[in-house]
């Protein structure tokens, strides 16, 4: 029986190979030419790219120089200054006798030394300068110069646990003071949702619940004293809660 070649399947595979090599040749001219367009528009532009780099790395050693020869003295500088209003700002808290002179001469300092007005002003966007503007604002809510307290307590801005929210509520104290309750609710509300903790957030959620029942809004108030009862129940404004929360019940029904 007579027996043939298969001379097909070589001729395919030999022909397969050559479109491979033809394939893979024209990849490496393609990479050849982007290659080459690539190193003709260095060349073209070399001056161009040097200058970019050389502003790229001249901004980051100024930022670093900046960081370490400007800001960081800087700040040291402001720390020191804030001690100083700090001891009045203090003594004021700690003691009833001759408060309002104490927090004057935090504000305005004394001695040559600046108070934190000064602070705040000559030292903007610095730690320091920034924690002035609360110990103003506050000087300036015990002074019972609201208008004041809240410009400067709207100027501070800070992540802790506590401060943050002392403030927002302090400024809520400020618009109640002076008769703004609808303005005064909203900081109190702000300060409760700054931070969620045992002591602040319980604390501004009460008073955003009695202004919420000074302007008639009951079923908020409700809703905020019920909020206390639930998630802070060991918390010193959850003690009598019920009643606050009877009384918000009751208004709702009007």
């Amino acid at each position: 029986m007579a027996t043939y070649k298969k001379t097909g399947s070589k001729a395919k595979e030999a022909h397969k190979n050559i479109e491979d090599k033809s394939t893979t040749a024209e990849v490496f001219n393609t990479l050849d030419e982007t290659a080459s367009r690539s190193e003709q528009f260095i060349i073209k532009n070399q001056n161009v790219i040097f200058i970019v780099l050389g502003i790229v790395v001249a901004s980051i050693l100024g930022y670093l120089a900046y960081q370490k020869y400007v800001k960081a003295p800087k700040e040291k500088e402001a720390a020191n200054e804030l001690a100083y209003p700090k001891v009045y700002f203090e003594n004021a808290i700690n003691n009833t006798v001759a408060a309002d002179s104490l927090f004057t001469l935090g504000l305005n300092g004394a001695e040559g030394k600046y108070g934190f007005i000064d602070i705040s002003d000559e030292y903007s966007g610095t730690k320091a300068g920034n924690l002035a503007n609360y110990y103003a604002g506050i000087s300036y809510l015990r002074l019972k110069k609201y208008k004041e307290a809240i410009d400067y307590l709207e100027e501070f801005s800070s992540e802790d646990e506590l401060l943050g929210p002392t403030a927002k509520g302090a400024i809520g104290d400020a618009f109640a003071d002076i008769n703004q309750p609808e303005d005064a609710f909203d900081y109190y509300v702000k300060a409760a949702e700054l931070k969620d903790n045992n002591f602040s957030t319980p604390l501004f959620l009460f008073k955003a619940g009695n202004t919420a029942m000074e302007l008639e809004k009951y079923p908020k108030a409700l809703e905020l004293f019920e909020r206390i009862k639930n998630d802070y129940p060991n918390s010193d404004e959850a003690k009598n809660i019920d009643i606050y929360i009877s009384k918000a019940a009751f208004g709702s029904k009007k």
